[in-house]
């Protein structure tokens, strides 16, 4: 009995809490440093208001999922259980900031300073001029329109959490349906493609802070070689980057650099034991769900993909030898965004598909418990302020990497091999998707819009998420001479590409097929001929994909088996 009694507290948890931590850290800087960076949101206002709310969220989640450790330990008698970890998702992180809370506070912002007689340019721009009528002006209206996209977000993070909790009940089932090559293509499509790049931007930005952090990373976490001491690689990495950068800054003040950032200290507002928050239990924001509304076909791909994500999750907890009921995985997961809503978050909370690389580091339970109560009080208590305003970036993006390097190395090593090629097909929409990303920050959105090249690679990257689980299940399917499936994985695609689920030229907004329009005159509310005739030929192009794939296995019926084993698929050379 002794034997099997739970460790749920092991030295490797140090390590994996410093992962974990630094990865929703990580996610908090990108929420405040996008919003102002991108819409020149105030970022007071995200410390008081928006970050409290999305760290109870990942509270609660990690401390639920620490919970079901403990009682899978017990059901199972498996004494060496990794909790699954949660934190928020950085995919719709970038969702939410460009397709929901940015625009809101664009759209207000303006409105607002046009009813005030003023263009939102020429105000900002008086302001910084320091004319002192438009200064006043400028944050009355600043505050109305952060607060309409606070409320915003709040109602969209509210409505993903119900919509996830509805897929609950059935995500056992799509874990089934799906091959572990697709479930783990699609995971390591976001790991590899979207979840390593924009930190690694943020350390070539600042090389010499961020290479230090990143070797560090490379040498403890990745090649796992010890430190003296056992000091744990993540902090290392972070500490290593510090020190560099303090070093720069000595340097500079000396008079021996010059260029190097530095915080700015009249521009500091750090918020200790935010209060602004509160009001979120006002229920003012419901009067923005009318609006909010408009922005579900954002929101639910959103949701959508973060379910796959858990779904995913669980395939790669599984195949590491925690084998947690799905259903329940994303049940807390729902649970703990509608909490975070509740509570004024605006980003969804969702388990992490780190878990094998957590548990390689040597995590328990004490990991995600720690983190649940060091996120959780770096927003209620407001420590958040001071890792956002004197932590470079460059020195915590390396812990991204690592855990997006890890994950797409585990999804290669617990899927079969001659599945490796279906693995790699799914990175393909997620490379797609990183490049219109970048192409929305140096292009104007009119080009965007209207050149038929951007167009097409827009629709390529549409729900991006959903093509690369059909692309690699149906490929494996192919590879496993299972021709009947994969045709009905491509049949299933052509049909989701008619609601905008894959490839929506319209940056992943759903639609209805209704919405396609042939005139030369586009009503409102419809696409235009151009863009209705690209998505009628992408439905096609899947339905002619289901038809060949099936005729040739109809066709080849008597004369192919199907192929269970590597070593079957390998004789197939000769």
């Amino acid at each position: 009995m002794t034997q099997n009694r739970y460790q749920w507290a092991r030295g490797g948890d140090v390590n994996a809490f410093f992962g974990l931590m630094l990865d929703n850290i990580a996610g908090l800087v990108l929420l405040v440093s996008l919003l102002h960076a991108v819409f020149k949101f105030p970022v007071d206002f995200a410390l008081g208001y928006m970050v409290p709310g999305t760290a109870i969220g990942v509270l609660v989640g990690d401390i639920l999922y620490t919970a079901l450790a403990f009682w899978h330990s017990r059901k199972t008698g498996n004494s060496k259980v990794t909790a699954m970890p949660l934190g928020l998702d950085t995919p719709s992180t970038f969702g939410m900031v460009f397709l929901v809370l940015g625009p809101a506070f664009g759209s207000k912002f303006k409105e607002l300073a046009k009813s005030g007689g003023w263009e939102a340019d020429k105000l900002r721009e008086a302001v910084e001029n320091n004319v002192g009528e438009a200064t006043l002006l400028f944050q009355q209206i600043e505050l109305e329109a952060a607060t309409y996209a606070w409320h915003i977000g709040i109602c969209a993070i509210f409505l993903s959490g119900l919509v996830k909790f509805a897929l609950s009940f059935c995500s056992n089932w799509i874990r089934n349906v799906f091959p572990r090559a697709g479930l783990l293509g699609s995971l390591a499509a976001i790991a590899l493609v979207l979840i390593t790049f924009t930190p690694l931007e943020k350390v070539a930005a600042n090389p010499l802070v961020g290479f230090t952090a990143l070797i560090i990373v490379l040498i403890t976490l990745i090649a796992r070689a010890k430190l003296p001491g056992n000091i744990p690689g993540a902090l290392a990495a972070v500490l290593g980057g510090c020190l560099v950068w303090a070093a720069l800054l000595f340097l500079e003040q000396r008079g021996v650099l010059t260029g190097i950032s530095s915080p700015d200290e009249t521009q500091m507002k750090l918020k200790f034991l935010p209060r602004e928050w509160l009001t979120v239990f006002s229920f003012a924001w419901l009067s923005s769900m009318g609006d909010a509304l408009g922005y579900l076909p954002y929101i639910f791909p959103f949701a959508v993909a973060t379910v796959i994500g858990g779904i995913d999750c669980a395939e790669s907890a599984a195949s590491a030898g925690d084998d947690f009921d799905t259903n329940t995985i994303i049940g807390i997961e729902a649970f703990s965004t509608v909490i975070a809503s509740l509570c004024g978050g605006v980003i969804q909370s969702t388990p992490y598909i780190g878990h094998p690389a957590y548990k390689a580091m040597g995590g328990r339970a004490a990991y995600t418990l720690a983190t649940a109560l060091f996120i959780g009080g770096a927003g209620v208590i407001g420590y958040f302020s001071l890792i956002f305003h004197y932590i470079p970036e460059a020195a915590v993006m390396p812990i991204l990497i690592f855990i997006g390097i890890e994950i797409t190395a585990q999804s290669f090593h617990v899927t079969p091999k001659r599945h490796y090629a279906a693995i790699a097909v799914a990175c393909l929409p997620a490379l797609v998707k990183l490049i219109v990303l970048q192409l929305g920050i140096y292009v104007a959105f009119d080009v965007m819009s209207t050149n038929p090249g951007i167009l097409n690679l827009n629709a390529l990257a549409g729900g991006f998420i959903i093509t690369s689980l059909i692309w690699s299940s149906a490929l494996a399917k192919i590879i496993d001479r299972q021709f009947t499936s994969a045709a009905i994985y491509f049949a299933v695609g052509g049909m989701f590409v008619l609601f905008g689920v894959m490839h929506s030229p319209a940056d992943d907004q759903m639609f209805l097929p209704t919405q396609l329009s042939f005139s030369e005159i586009t009503p409102d509310g419809h696409f235009s001929a151009d863009t209705s005739k690209l998505i009628v030929e992408y439905a096609v192009a899947y339905l002619i994909m289901a038809v060949i794939v099936f005729g040739y296995g109809q066709l080849m019926k008597n004369k192919i088996s199907v192929i269970t084993t590597d070593e079957e698929f390998d004789a197939l050379i000769d």
